[in-house]
């Protein structure tokens, strides 16, 4: 398991999904480091976060396409 305080997210670049709507609502927000990505809930930064390795975030979207 990844320990969220191993990782330093304090610079992170979160971007959300092209897929999302003008005003935002109901987003994820992802950020690529080299080792993991890092997800959140856009309506609530502070909340928790995934953080998947490279190979669970491919399987993860491949899921879900």
């Amino acid at each position: 398991m990844i320990n969220r305080q191993d990782i330093d997210l304090s610079r992170a670049d979160w971007r959300k999904s092209t897929h999302s709507t003008a005003q935002g609502e109901n987003c994820v927000e992802v950020v690529r480091m080299d080792s993991h990505v890092a997800v959140r809930d856009s309506k609530c930064p502070d909340g928790p976060i995934l953080i998947l390795r490279h190979q669970e975030w491919s399987a993860f979207l491949a899921e879900i396409r």
